[in-house]
């Protein structure tokens, strides 16, 4: 769930570093943002929040395309000659965890 945005940022997603960790993202890794609720997707780089805070903020001009209370799929991929498992976090209303697992 998007907590806030903010179109006078620079642009990224601001994202905890507890779920960063639980989901396998790295700092300034290419992400891209699909919202569930709007259908609305977009490519961004990802930025470490504060820990245990559950704030994703959408920055810049993806605040346009992305909104404050949107439910949103965030996606990494990656190039491996071998096969590569999906790590996937659920997560609820307030950005808390509920299911984790590959």
């Amino acid at each position: 769930m998007i907590t806030a945005a903010d179109v006078d940022y620079e642009g990224s997603i601001e994202i905890p570093t507890d779920l960063m960790e639980a989901a396998g993202l790295w700092e300034g890794e290419k992400v891209l943002v699909a919202s569930i609720t709007s259908g609305n997707r977009l490519e961004t780089y990802v930025q470490p929040g504060q820990p245990g805070t559950g704030n994703i903020i959408i920055n810049g001009g993806a605040a346009h395309r992305i909104k404050k209370g949107e439910r949103v799929a965030i996606m990494a991929f990656g190039l491996s000659e071998a096969p590569v498992l999906a790590r996937k976090i659920l997560l609820d209303e307030t950005n808390q965890v509920i299911r984790a697992g590959y």
